[in-house]
């Protein structure tokens, strides 16, 4: 009697103990495999230097664990914006909308959070480090985040946090590299790396494109009478007042010391020569004062690229009519 107790007793724990290994193997299996996928997003986030590339790397690690119709990345200043949307067509302008609205409604500034908008279901993460503050945010169209759904999420957006700082940080070098700090304008690096381009595509299209050489007049007075504190003051004035006046898809750049180009594409001389004349008005209502009863201005030299002229060729002209306006009386545009 005693004995079938004590083998029944033996069949029970032995069991227990066989459920209690199975589920420790499956809890072992499950966490090899979520190494693995950690290793692959690392993986995947190493061969990527861009914020835009990483949030891309990022979305096509997590679509076989977490389906999704959108993820994007906002900086809380609204300074930077990535989004990877996987719709086409009307869908995807319907989940770019949306996405959109729920940025601008709902900063996400606190905790994660995860909501319902219209047919979408929304999850959001806040990121915060070295400086960089923005919202990591998961958009699909149907059910809500699942609990299971939301700690895979949970545990990937910590890795994520890591690179995402290292591309910001890219970014920022990249952007110092490309700005002239004084004044924000594009820089030299800039112009060597768009002109080319621009004049290509004006020859491939047959489309007229101008280039304006300036240098401010009497900006050496201002350094050597008022001071290097007041001629960094003057070229920050000028800049913001050329900057106010031209379109997105015109070039301008300071080029270094007080000499500035500005590329006009789409722009024929006489068309351009407007603009110059504008330029010259607003540098002259500025007002700077440079010493000896004058005032900062700017000269001008306006050329339009002509065929079989090639784009060394053609900076030289500009350079060489920026000098005939110099020669002639200063504060004016001379064109070829």
């Amino acid at each position: 009697m005693h004995a079938a107790i004590s083998l029944i007793d033996n069949r029970d724990k032995n069991r227990l103990d066989l459920d209690r290994l199975i589920v420790e193997l499956e809890h072992y299996r499950r966490q090899s495999e979520w190494l693995q996928q950690v290793n692959e997003l690392h993986a995947r986030l190493a061969g990527a230097t861009d914020l835009q590339g990483m949030i891309e790397a990022f979305s096509v690690w997590l679509m076989p664990l977490v389906a999704h119709d959108l993820i994007a990345y906002r900086s809380f200043d609204h300074s930077r914006s990535h989004v990877i949307c996987s719709c086409h067509g009307p869908d995807r302008r319907l989940v770019m909308q949306v996405a959109n609205d729920v940025f601008l409604e709902n900063e996400c500034h606190n905790n994660d959070s995860c909501f319902s908008c219209g047919p979408f279901s929304v999850q959001q993460w806040p990121l915060e480090f070295a400086g960089h503050q923005g919202c990591i945010m998961l958009l699909r169209r149907g059910e809500l985040i699942s609990h299971e759904e939301a700690q895979i999420l949970d545990n990937a957006v910590k890795i994520l946090g890591e690179p995402m700082l290292r591309a910001l940080n890219y970014e920022d070098l990249f952007h110092q590299a490309r700005r002239d700090m004084l004044t924000g304008l594009e820089n030299r690096r800039v112009f060597e790396e768009r002109i080319g381009p621009l004049l290509e595509s004006a020859k491939r299209y047959g489309h007229p494109i101008s280039i304006l050489s300036m240098d401010l007049d009497h900006f050496k007075q201002i350094n050597d009478t008022l001071g290097h504190a007041a001629g960094d003051q003057a070229l920050r004035k000028v800049a913001g007042a050329m900057a106010g006046m031209v379109r997105n898809t015109d070039l301008l750049v300071r080029m270094g010391g007080d000499e500035f180009m500005l590329v006009l594409p789409d722009t024929s001389a006489d068309s351009a020569k407007i603009m110059a004349d504008r330029l010259c008005r607003a540098v002259d209502e500025l007002a700077i004062a440079s010493g000896e009863g004058k005032r900062l201005g700017v000269s001008i030299g306006l050329v339009q690229w002509q065929a079989g002229v090639s784009l060394d060729e053609w900076l030289l002209r500009a350079d060489e009519v920026l000098y005939q306006a110099k020669k002639s009386g200063r504060n004016k545009v001379c064109m070829e």
